[in-house]
């Protein structure tokens, strides 16, 4: 046979009941994705940021379309599976050298998540310069071979205006190495846009098995107040590490609240096969209101959350006209997909529904653009189709005969390559189920110029390639609900 087998043996793998959907298919349409994420992606849902009104008008509407579809609820009796979201607000900081005060904002920033409550006096401060990167390009280690242990630490970040993700690598080092506190030097004060740096003061890890030591951002006038006449070579990159006498005084207070964040779920049972679960999944939430804009996010994900919608209501369609699917389906769309995935990672870690009897996830996010940067192909006419050939070896003959068979799309897998610098297997829903063991498929158009923008609105999306592209994946999602067997997993976890 050829390299997606024999197309009869793979559609002819589903019992009776699972022929002919192509008249429901025709009931996703693109006017009816257009008037859903008008909705979606309009200024009442304020951007759906995660635990925020606007994320919790988007879950209600959602849910009152489940509602209106007749589907059950896929939490026990309710929609929405809450789970806990913090939020940290600055109480007061303060760093003051010999006597002096500086101000925040002005001389001195704080991550508020990263920081913990903790007023501190230090006599002396070690200075470390920061290291080249290593050969491979990794952050190389500052700490690598000194005791700074329960010290007072100066990092010379100058010249480098860290990102939190940029972040990440060295609070690694810092975690490792347990100094009081750190001090990173950087020459981007004063900060007149500080609120854009601690809008993301969310998080969902309260409990944590060690305390970091507290970071400040500073500015180079606490770096001289500190280092006195050493500064100057601290900026030219020649100072070594030392220890710099000076009085130091650290204070930080947070209070942390308590939010809440849901995902919304709906179900249609199946028939002779109910015990076992076809998801169909799209994060509904965005990057919210900040400085007067609302980030809209039509694209991505209220594409995906429409699509989820109107794949819903082809499956309710199709069971009015006694075609219920064989095993249950499960209409899910998460929030907090844009923080790190945690509304896919709070449901695979406390599943409603076994995560051994879930045969399937197909993850919808982006569906509705053009990616400008492919310049191959029809771009008229193709979807970025991820994951098929990790996991189970069913899902990529699947897909390539379903396609064959009624959507024709042009199925670029370019980014199955884990070498992809995009990294884009990891970076959706989708790979929360993937880690747990669960084979499944993630739907993408590519990004463009509009990308986590404010322009990002729902007058750009084609919408007549939008409706092929949620047809591909309900024809998909048809046939895991009802061919004979569960999808194979006979492929390690990559």
């Amino acid at each position: 046979m050829g390299k997606w087998m024999t197309l009869v043996l793979v559609l002819s793998a589903g019992a009776a009941a699972a022929q002919h959907p192509e008249r429901f298919a025709k009931g996703i349409t693109a006017q009816d994705l257009k008037d859903k994420l008008y909705t979606v992606a309009s200024a009442d849902m304020q951007g759906r940021e995660t635990a925020t009104e606007g994320q919790r008008k988007a879950a209600a509407f959602i849910e009152a379309y489940f509602q209106s579809l007749g589907l059950k609820p896929g939490n026990g009796t309710s929609y929405q599976l809450e789970y806990p979201v913090y939020a940290d607000k600055l109480d007061h900081a303060a760093v003051t050298v010999g006597g002096a005060a500086f101000a925040v904002d002005q001389d001195f920033s704080v991550i508020y998540s990263l920081n913990h409550n903790a007023t501190s006096y230090f006599s002396e401060a070690t200075y470390v310069p920061m290291p080249a990167a290593a050969p491979s390009g990794a952050p190389a280690d500052p700490f690598a071979g000194l005791d700074i242990r329960g010290k007072l630490v100066v990092l010379s970040g100058m010249g480098t205006n860290f990102s939190l993700r940029q972040l990440r690598p060295l609070l690694a080092n810092i975690q490792k190495a347990a100094p009081a506190a750190v001090l990173l030097i950087q020459s981007n004060f004063p900060r007149t846009d500080a609120s854009a740096t601690q809008r993301a003061n969310m998080y969902v890890n309260l409990y944590k098995k060690t305390e970091a030591p507290n970071l400040f951002m500073v500015s180079e006038n606490i770096g001289r107040a500190i280092l006195g006449a050493a500064f100057d070579s601290a900026k030219q990159g020649t100072l070594s590490t030392g220890i710099h006498t000076a009085d130091v005084k650290l204070d930080f207070a947070k209070t942390t609240e308590l939010r809440h964040s849901t995902d919304v779920l709906a179900v249609f049972p199946g028939t002779d096969k109910a015990d076992e679960y076809v998801f169909v999944t799209g994060h509904y939430d965005h990057l919210g209101m900040h400085d007067g804009k609302i980030w809209y996010g039509a694209d991505d994900d209220g594409s995906g959350t429409c699509a989820v919608l109107e794949i819903a209501k082809a499956f309710t369609a199709a069971a009015k006209a006694g075609k219920g699917p064989r095993r249950t389906m499960v209409f899910m769309t998460v929030s907090g997909e844009e923080e790190g995935l945690w509304g896919s990672a709070y449901y695979t870690n406390h599943p409603v529904y076994p995560l051994a009897k879930t045969s399937v996830d197909l993850n919808i996010d982006m569906i509705g653009r053009i990616d400008p940067s492919r310049k191959y192909g029809d771009s008229m006419n193709y979807v970025y189709v991820i994951g098929d050939d990790k996991l189970s070896s069913d899902l990529a003959p699947i897909t390539e005969a379903i396609n064959t068979k009624y959507t024709h799309l042009e199925l670029d897998r370019k980014f199955n390559d884990l070498k992809d610098p995009n990294r884009f297997y990891y970076r959706s829903d989708h790979y929360n189920f993937a880690d747990k063991g669960v084979p499944i498929i993630f739907y993408f158009n590519g990004t463009h110029a509009d990308y986590h923008q404010p322009t990002d609105t729902p007058d750009k999306i084609d919408y007549d390639l939008y409706a092929r592209r949620a047809q591909l994946v309900f024809y998909t999602a048809w046939d895991m609900a009802n061919r004979d067997e569960m999808l194979k997993r006979d492929m390690p976890l990559k």
